[in-house]
């Protein structure tokens, strides 16, 4: 099957979070499947193998930004189709959109009206990819709202040009609360001559109206996301598409992420010998200039620091516990000012036992994974989420709250039964979270019963191996041939 994926992001050559893992694990997944598969993602400066790698495909003008499949001539901005090559066999095929004029800045993502102009220029960018390589798409796989105006530009006119002709389009929520929301004068300028009858562009809202197929990354965010709650406004347009919207878990690729073969790790184990996890939480205690030798497991998270990540809760329930001498922790992430202002009076107020990194850090990360006795993933909602179950992996019991992906991917520990793999909260405010991290102490002071829960975890596989046959079965459905 030829397969066309298209997304701002795909690891490691353009990431700010989970959905550059997704694409990339799911993509390699499929090609060692035997599918044709083709990503196409912009070129941002800083983000690139080196130049002389990239194999032109095609130049492409833009006048404004409608684009039109003709030779630059120097006096245009304009874009190149480029292929980044793998030199393997059975991997996808990387084609990165190369326009300064766009994707210049450094940035992945930017704000106002430029935003949509430039991901505008990626999803013509990406069908006419397929027009320059005369290649046709069984499916169009899309990925937010970046990518959402593909489905939209399809029933304006693509699906009548020859190599689009059998081509379903699917597309892949992965966070509702960011729905590309311009004017509607921009219209025109984006390539649409079909308008919307409202007085705003919402990429996300019309690609949902138009995909072939929905998909969102758990089973219980796909429930979540037909209500008020959770739907952020977009809960009757998906109602009324419901059976065409299915959940379908993510995957970790462990070849990746495994801390028996984690080369950024000081040291490296698996759950028959954890004394390489030892080193790596020595090591993370050094590095995070903490006081060793406290009692107490040693908390780690790794976040955007936003309102829906649960910041709010952590803020509120984690001095109580530091001031008790119960725990130490480690914070690494970036995002909202307020919160990293109110994360370093923490850190101020308990040096020896409180640690913020306001950085973006893969090795870090890594570390903090590795070094953890416990993880938090205290959001509001979570659509999938991929931390916890790289935490699984490393052996930091996850301390999440119940819903979306993290209910699909942890289980309250019942130490009787010894069954479970986390501590799993209810409620979205501190006591909750406070709560759930009392769990995780008490579980601490029981050796037997906190080596059977890391152990669970340890054990738990949520490779692609078992997540993209799942994908195979939609496109089989949508292209007849399942």
């Amino acid at each position: 099957m030829r397969i066309l994926m298209i997304s701002a992001e795909y690891a490691p050559f353009a990431k700010s979070g989970g959905l550059a893992d997704m694409l990339t694990g799911l993509s390699k997944a499929l090609a060692h499947s035997g599918h044709d598969v083709r990503v196409v993602t912009p070129l941002y400066t800083g983000h690139f193998v080196d130049a002389g790698d990239r194999l032109p495909v095609a130049a492409i003008a833009v006048s404004g930004i409608a684009v039109s499949p003709v030779a630059l001539d120097g006096t245009h901005p304009g874009y190149t189709l480029q292929q980044v090559p793998t030199g393997r066999e059975r991997e996808p095929l990387l084609y990165q959109i190369d326009a300064p004029a766009f994707f210049g800045s450094g940035a992945i993502y930017g704000g106002g009206d430029r935003e949509a102009r430039r991901f505008a220029i990626l999803a013509h960018g990406a069908l006419h990819l397929c027009e320059e390589l005369d290649w046709a798409p069984d499916v169009i796989h899309c990925h937010d709202w970046h990518a959402a105006l593909v489905p939209v530009l399809l029933n304006n006119g693509y699906l009548h040009r020859r190599v689009f002709r059998q081509s379903y389009s699917v597309l892949t929520i992965h966070n509702i609360g960011y729905q590309g929301v311009f004017p509607a004068t921009l219209a025109p300028e984006l390539g649409l001559t079909v308008l919307p009858e409202t007085p705003e562009l919402n990429f996300l809202r019309d690609g949902i109206a138009a995909a072939d197929a929905l998909t969102t990354v758990s089973t219980s965010h796909a429930a979540e996301i037909l209500t008020p709650e959770y739907g952020k406004g977009l809960d009757p347009l998906l109602r009324q598409r419901r059976n065409r919207l299915v959940g379908i878990l993510n995957g970790v690729d462990y070849s990746l992420w495994n801390p028996a073969t984690d080369a950024r790790l000081p040291a490296r184990y698996d759950g028959g010998d954890l004394g390489g996890k030892r080193s790596c939480r020595d090591a993370l205690i050094v590095r995070a200039d903490l006081r060793p030798g406290q009692p107490g497991p040693l908390l780690g998270m790794v976040t955007r620091l936003a309102g829906q990540k649960g910041i709010e809760l952590v803020v509120e329930a984690l001095p109580p516990l530091l001031r008790q001498g119960l725990l130490q922790m480690v914070i690494l992430g970036q995002g909202e000012d307020r919160y990293v202002t109110e994360l370093r009076q923490i850190a101020a107020g308990f040096p020896d036992r409180f640690r913020y990194f306001d950085a973006q850090d893969e090795s870090l990360a890594r570390l903090i994974l590795g070094g953890s006795d416990a993880f938090l993933v205290p959001s509001i909602y979570e659509p999938c989420g991929l931390t916890q179950l790289y935490a699984l992996r490393y052996g930091a019991v996850p301390i999440v709250r119940d819903t979306g992906g993290l209910r699909d991917t942890v289980r309250h520990f019942d130490p009787v039964q010894g069954t479970g793999t986390g501590s799993v909260f209810k409620h979205p405010d501190g006591a909750g979270l406070a709560w759930a991290i009392g769990e995780v102490l008490r579980w601490y002071g029981q050796p037997e019963s906190w080596a059977r829960l890391r152990n669970n975890g340890m054990a738990e596989d949520f490779s692609w191996h078992h997540q993209a046959p799942h994908y195979e079965a939609l496109y089989a459905r949508l292209t007849g041939n399942g």
